[in-house]
């Protein structure tokens, strides 16, 4: 499936997901930390989610959010089709609704420490407000891990200044050189940030 998608973003249509060549280097990202509990913001069509389940252990759960209830009724489907709509959640909302944040507690396991991972790819201006968010209500523990994409383009207001100031305090993060989606002109970043703790 995900080989499926790759092929009709290059011959047929461009798609805005995470793409093969950045989605590498997330597949490593999740092989390195080996987490159990995952976040996903910006479900689009449910591709990064698919390469998350592939190299996700067996008893890990992945939870996606999507702001638009079309693409995640598409993404579901797709999940489904390739076997792995019982491992990942795709959930319709933003954590910025104020309403989101409280259903990922009460309904879906969310609490202090829990996520050892997350995935940012969503809205561009939310990154840093919805990072926050997460940390401020105590989810991550030392040693999860967040993956930002599109930090250069088409860019990220603030991320990547956030991340210079916290090194070594809150976060360590590597930045990977790529490119933007299905193409090899447009250079992009891909940040890798270990928490630290607060």
């Amino acid at each position: 499936v995900i080989a499926k998608v790759d092929e009709f973003a290059y011959e047929k249509s461009f798609l805005i997901n995470v793409g093969d060549e950045k989605g590498e280097l997330l597949d490593g990202a999740i092989r390195r930390c080996a987490p159990k509990r995952l976040l996903e913001l910006g479900t689009y069509c449910g591709y990064s989610a698919l390469r998350t389940a592939r190299v996700m252990e067996p008893s890990a759960h992945l939870t996606s959010i999507e702001f638009n209830e079309s693409n995640a009724a598409i993404a579901r489907s797709i999940l489904a089709h390739a076997g792995v709509a019982d491992r990942v959640t795709v959930v319709v909302g933003t954590l910025g609704d104020g309403k989101t944040p409280d259903a990922l507690e009460a309904e879906h396991g969310f609490g202090p420490g829990a996520l050892d991972f997350v995935f940012l790819d969503h809205a561009k201006e939310a990154y840093v407000p919805d990072l926050e968010l997460i940390v401020g209500r105590g989810w991550l523990h030392p040693g999860s891990v967040v993956v930002a994409d599109n930090v250069k383009f088409p860019g990220v207001p603030g991320y990547r200044e956030l991340m210079a100031r916290e090194e070594g305090k809150r976060w360590r993060t590597t930045e990977h050189e790529a490119h933007a989606e299905y193409q090899t002109l447009l250079k992009d970043l891909v940040l890798e940030s270990e928490f630290l703790g607060t």
